[in-house]
């Protein structure tokens, strides 16, 4: 197998072989209100994104009624890029892979764990924590405004930007601190795809006195039962992880300006330095979580049981509760520059078509760099993790993507009104 032109894999006829199924985690579909043919027509749409040549390599874990449905992978960790002359290693579903921008959601419910110990308040000032923060205006932001994308740093400076950036996590946040409002403190809402996650980050360390990992393995990880949830990734896993790879056409004026502007990076090396060791060793609370499809899933299936994960609790009704409140209603993201709403830790969903398909307007997630998804709709009763590698923006890929989601919505019917 090999890309064509360099930028696409060569699907064969028969994906058989690159197809993994977990067939002692799937449940009978009739056990979780569902039907064969149903689950089916879900895993050939999968196969429809895989046939565009687009993702090397996609996971998909769907829980209905608390039953996994969908435990399945289709592609290679390696092997299947051009210029790769090592044997294919397919993929399997318990793969650990980077979240990307999803790692959002799941450190803002570490501050929710603060909160629940009395630690802080949401209508605090981000000042209170982080001093430094109040330079440039900024000193009126309050922690609700820090998670939910309208705190005035949406941006690295762009002096500063270079990949050795990210892996300097106290001059990250000592930049950020000094940066000026972008708005002249409006509280815009301006997705701020990894400033505002450094800022979380070293709140949760000084406030619970805490290092990141400890508190995500104590709090979430280790409850939960997950196998990978982390900042970075153990090196003696990274073998298990698929290269994230540009796919389609090269990003030419303006898409490349746009996602430069989102990453801050330039596009294909913001995915270069996905794949390295030192990417993977550092911690970037909101951009380098690496987790299972399973492991992904388990989070946003306790969020959907109000903070419950096999009859343990793990996060308060309360914080389940806040964490997936919408702040505002939805509007032009003056990022992202697409209609978006947002809650302390999720972009919601949307009627009558949203970020989660059609129809998904009580559904709570994240979307992390431009195609990988975690999310949970209480309407359907189903909590879903789509994990992938091929980082493009070509409109079939985003379409049969879409199909995807629409295929999840319409096989997973509504179970409450």
């Amino acid at each position: 197998m090999l890309f064509v032109g360099k930028r696409r894999v060569q699907v064969a006829e028969d994906l058989a072989d690159l197809t993994t199924i977990d067939h002692e985690a799937e449940c009978d579909p009739v056990e979780a209100e569902m039907t064969s043919a149903g689950v089916n027509h879900i895993w050939q749409t999968v196969e429809h994104l895989y046939r565009t040549g687009i993702h090397p390599a996609l996971t998909l874990v769907v829980r209905r009624r608390g039953k996994i449905v969908i435990k399945r992978s289709l592609g290679c960790v390696s092997g299947n890029m051009a210029g790769h002359a090592g044997p294919i290693h397919v993929l399997e579903p318990d793969a650990p892979q980077c979240l990307f921008s999803a790692s959002k959601a799941v450190t803002a419910l570490l501050v929710f764990k603060l909160i629940e110990q009395g630690k802080l308040s949401l209508d605090d000032r981000v000042t209170d924590y982080l001093p430094e923060f109040g330079q440039g205006g900024k000193g009126h932001i309050t922690m609700l405004d820090l998670m939910s994308h309208r705190a005035g740093v949406p941006f690295i400076p762009k002096e500063h930007r270079d990949p050795d950036l990210l892996r300097d996590y106290d001059r990250v946040v000592r930049l950020i601190c000094e940066a000026p409002s972008v708005d002249n403190g409006k509280r815009v809402q301006s997705y701020h795809a990894l400033t505002a996650g450094f800022l979380i980050g070293e709140i949760i360390r000084r406030v619970g006195d805490i290092e990141l990992n400890e508190a995500l393995h104590k709090w979430l990880a280790k409850p939960l039962g997950c196998d990978y949830l982390s900042y970075g990734i153990a090196a003696e896993h990274r073998d298990k992880v698929p290269l994230n790879v540009a796919t389609g056409q090269p990003l030419l004026w303006p898409f490349n300006r746009y996602m430069e502007r989102i990453v801050a990076l330039p596009f294909e090396d913001a995915i270069t330095a996905s794949n390295e060791d030192a990417f993977m060793s550092s911690i970037v609370p909101a951009g380098n979580m690496y987790a299972s499809a399973d492991d992904l899933g388990r989070v946003f299936e306790m969020l959907l049981n109000g903070g419950v994960w096999e009859g343990q609790r793990v996060l308060s009704q309360a914080s389940v509760a806040a964490a997936t409140r919408p702040v505002s209603r939805t509007k032009i993201d003056r990022t992202i520059m697409l209609p978006m709403r947002y809650s302390p830790a999720f972009m919601m969903g949307e009627k009558p078509v949203g970020l989660y398909g059609p129809n998904c307007g009580q559904a709570f997630g994240h979307l992390g760099f431009l195609n990988l998804l975690g999310w949970a709709d209480p309407q359907r009763d189903i909590s879903a993790t789509f994990l992938n590698t091929g980082k493009s923006m070509a409109i079939t890929g985003v379409a049969k993507l879409y199909r995807v989601l629409t295929a999840i919505n319409k096989e997973c019917v509504p179970v409450v009104a």
